[in-house]
């Protein structure tokens, strides 16, 4: 397994993380024994950095995560999140960075994962009714006290990430990046490079679509969060299928799979870049890790670039309620 440097001062990790949120929710059924058989088969190949949240389940996750480590603390870099507010309503989503909840989520969150200390703490959208300096300095205690090894963000943007910063130093910032959301080039991985920030791209795979696996939307369960996504509705969802297919042309000739072309993209535009796939299958798992064997020259990057060039995917990356989350962060 490859290594990289989650930021200029913060701790070697494996150079892909796991994403576990689909072995909760989100992304059709689960079936717990086959998400903790790849969580430990994760770490048999060598992935230290596994990722999860409070809210996905919601609260069951971080519960399945931490007994699938059990026994193995030593071999993992767990990161979990706060900050994402939900309720009875399946489609309503909040945000809170106030520091009375931050503790409590954190306290919680600990007791889920019977662990003593969490290693990366994210907070998971950016309140826009509490400074990012008040989070953030709540967050600050909570390595003070132990509970916590090193802070994050999740879908902040470089005014945010720096006044944040200046607070207390950052670790992490992790965004939705990939060919097919490019946002972060328009001034997160700057910032992140002139801060020392490492940066963890969600979704390298395009939501699965750059996998090659979805030509349809029946392919999709139904209760897959993707059939109410804008990028899977009507006449967006066949334009974006055109651009998953010229990787999976590419990838032929690459003599990789398409998932594997679209993650060693995203490893190639940095060192300080560890991305984070999702996957609740052992074989999609070692899949994945097969990306780290993929030498792309600049000729192939170019050609890639030129193939899907920024903005080209059709439609929002989410539904209405999460981009208005996003689109406070700045």
């Amino acid at each position: 397994m490859k290594t990289r440097r989650l930021g200029k001062n913060g701790p070697v990790v494996s150079a892909l993380g796991l994403g576990c949120m689909g072995m909760s929710e989100f992304y059709g059924p689960h079936d717990d024994a086959e998400s903790m058989a790849t969580i430990h088969r994760a770490l048999d190949l060598g992935i230290t950095y596994l990722d999860t949240a409070d809210v996905y389940g919601p609260f069951t996750n971080e519960d399945l995560v931490g007994r699938a480590t059990r026994g193995r603390r030593d071999q993992v870099f767990l990161a979990t999140k706060f900050g994402i507010l939900r309720s009875a309503d399946p489609h309503y989503r909040g945000v809170s960075g106030r520091p009375e909840y931050v503790r409590k989520s954190c306290e919680a969150s600990l007791r889920r994962l019977r662990f003593d200390v969490i290693d990366l703490y994210y907070q998971h959208r950016i309140d826009p009714d509490v400074p990012v300096e008040e989070t953030v300095g709540t967050m600050a205690q909570l390595v003070k006290e132990g509970k916590v090894r090193y802070i994050g963000l999740s879908e902040a943007g470089p005014q945010t990430l720096r006044r944040a910063h200046a607070e207390h130093p950052i670790t992490a910032l992790q965004n939705e990046y990939s060919l097919w959301t490019r946002d972060p080039e328009e001034g997160v991985l700057a910032a992140c490079r002139e801060l020392g920030i490492g940066f963890v791209p969600y979704s390298p795979l395009g939501r699965g679509v750059l996998t090659g696996r979805i030509a349809k939307l029946e392919d999709l369960a139904l209760d897959d969060f993707r059939r109410t996504n804008p990028r899977f509705e009507e006449g967006n969802f066949e334009k974006n299928l055109g651009l998953a297919n010229r990787v999976s042309q590419m990838a032929a000739e690459k003599g990789s799979t398409p998932g594997q072309l679209a993650l060693a993209w995203v490893l190639a535009q940095g060192e300080n870049i560890v991305p984070l796939f999702g996957t609740k299958r052992r074989i999609y798992l070692e899949e994945n890790i097969g990306a780290l064997g993929v030498n792309l020259t600049a000729e192939d990057l170019k050609r890639l670039d030129e193939m899907i060039p920024k903005g080209a995917a059709a439609g929002a990356r989410y539904g209405e309620a999460m981009m208005t989350l996003i689109g406070k962060a700045t």
